[in-house]
């Protein structure tokens, strides 16, 4: 167990920066199940929305992209950020909605020019178009929800706050099993 070549053995911990990557890799992973759900959803209810009424291609778009971004809120809150900081939920929400509102022009900007600009409007290239959209806002999204809405604690924050927990557990009375 103890020899050099046995996993653990001589292991150097990792660095910081192979550390902050790995975390980078889960989110953006977290981020992409939450996002390919939101995608279904949005679709979903694109196409659905598009079928049974007689909106027009943008306006179901943007209906299915409201809807979209409600999932994506509560995925993200309590999925992929649940560990970030909870304190201002008015601001965060604000923020969420603030820069999901720019990935909706973005999104449906791009079908808006497609479906208007160059009359490609079947069923067939309003998907396409409409999944482009969503992959460019997409990446709008990542960055300015990462950024500004759903922002990690510091990490001074964190400890305190890890020690205050502690703290209190260890002043609670203990009760005996019977």
């Amino acid at each position: 167990m103890g020899k050099a070549g046995s996993p653990g053995a001589d292991a150097a911990p990792r660095s910081a920066v192979r550390q902050r990557f790995d975390r980078l890799v889960r989110e953006m992973a977290k981020f992409g199940a939450v996002g390919g759900a939101g995608i279904l959803v949005n679709l979903g209810v694109f196409n659905l929305v598009r079928h049974v009424t007689d909106l027009q291609v943008v306006r179901a778009s943007v209906i299915a992209t409201v809807v979209a971004i409600v999932f994506n809120y509560l995925g993200f809150r309590y999925f992929t950020y649940r560990d970030r900081d909870k304190s201002g939920r008015t601001k965060e929400l604000t923020l969420f909605l603030l820069f999901s509102g720019v990935g909706l022009v973005i999104e449906n900007g791009v079908l808006y020019v497609a479906t208007y600009g160059f009359g490609w409007d079947s069923p067939l290239q309003s998907n396409i178009f409409k999944f482009l959209g969503i992959g460019v806002a997409t990446l709008f999204r990542f960055w300015s929800y990462r950024t500004w809405v759903f922002r990690a604690l510091p990490a001074r924050e964190a400890v305190a706050s890890a020690e205050s927990f502690l703290e209190s557990e260890r002043r609670r009375p203990r009760q005996r099993v019977r």
